[in-house]
């Protein structure tokens, strides 16, 4: 708990002043002003976020981290647990959507065993930071113990802190858990106060059979746990996953080191909602990169006043569609530092001769 709260204890907050600035260029360059919309607001964001006047997108990390969830056994998951064991092989060796992106935008991608339930094969790029062989069933008592939900959010920190030493300039966040979206719609319930019914989906791909098992399941989770909305550790604890706790440890992190985040879909958000319950001025430091499919995920957007950058109907996880919103923050810094000013290009303003 001690890093945690060093890490709450020294989150800065945007430079305002340099954002004045960077608003101040953006309106002196070779455009109508305000023409670029989102992309404008997007780098001047990212001035504030980084405290840099011009900032530079050259180490960007995608963080996908795997864990079981004990809850699968009811037969929420349109896939057996064993699929999060065999992702996280097709993560190392390249072969997953993650890579494919992450590979089209210049991103590494950080993988990393917070709680699988079998014992993965070793491999120079897997980070084991196992906090346990998966949850317990949260349908019949509390997913982890407290101090398992903190060492999920400090262990989210320590590896967010082992690549920040190599170089973080933005990260994205996503995620691998056989029925993880039984624990995000959960998460979501707990905090927004919507109606279960409303906030879970299909997920892997389940059935109308199914997703009404799905609903009952963690109406039952939420009845035999009852999660404080006023203790983000305790829902985690009670109701979330070891993969969603070390996202938030590493929006945590991010944050602390004024590095901006791409918040992938549906469990990615449930992870920054408990990152900025945590400690609010996380959500500064956030950038919804797509709206997910998921209901849940809309629900958190709006309960955080976050708009996403983009909606193309995705709902793989794995940070898929952090990967997309990075090339979009990337393209907007690349307005602000290499578009010309009407000054220097020699191009009359607005209502000038």
């Amino acid at each position: 708990m001690k890093k945690l709260k060093e890490v709450i204890e020294n989150i800065p907050g945007l430079d305002a002043d340099l954002m004045a600035k960077t608003q101040e260029r953006l309106d002196n360059l070779t455009k109508p002003r305000g023409s670029l919309g989102k992309l404008e607001e997007l780098a001047k964001l990212v001035v504030g976020i980084t405290a840099k006047a011009n900032p530079e997108l050259k180490n960007k990390v995608i963080f996908t981290f795997a864990a079981d969830h004990g809850v699968a056994e009811e037969g929420v998951s349109a896939f057996p647990q064993e699929v999060t064991a065999q992702m996280v092989y097709n993560f190392l060796n390249g072969g997953a959507g993650i890579n494919v992106l992450a590979r089209h935008v210049g991103a590494r991608v950080v993988v990393a065993d917070l709680g699988v339930a079998e014992d993965l094969k070793p491999h120079p790029r897997l980070i084991i930071k196992k906090i346990n062989r998966g949850t317990k069933n949260m349908a019949k008592g509390p997913a982890m113990t407290k101090a398992e939900a903190v060492k999920s959010i400090e262990a989210g920190i320590d590896i967010f802190e082992q690549e920040f030493s190599k170089g973080v300039d933005i990260a994205g966040t996503g995620e691998m858990g056989i029925a993880n979206t039984t624990s995000a719609s959960a998460i979501t319930a707990c905090f927004t106060k919507e109606k279960i019914e409303d906030i879970t989906g299909y997920g892997t791909g389940i059935g109308n059979i199914a997703l009404k098992n799905k609903i009952r399941i963690i109406k039952e989770a939420m009845s035999v746990n009852k999660p404080d909305p006023n203790d983000a550790i305790d829902v985690l604890a009670k109701v979330g996953g070891f993969e969603i706790g070390a996202l938030a440890g590493v929006i945590l992190a991010a944050a602390r080191r004024r590095v901006p985040v791409a918040v992938d879909g549906f469990i990615s958000t449930a992870a920054a909602l408990i990152a900025s319950k945590i400690s609010p001025k996380t959500k500064d430091y956030m950038i919804s990169a797509h709206a997910s499919v998921e209901a849940g995920q809309k629900a958190i957007l709006k309960h955080m006043g976050l708009l996403p950058l983009l909606n193309l109907d995705l709902r793989l996880g794995e940070g898929t569609g952090a990967a997309l919103g990075i090339n979009i923050i990337e393209a907007a810094l690349k307005i602000l530092n290499e578009m010309a000013t009407f000054k220097n290009a020699g191009v009359s303003e607005k209502g000038k001769s």
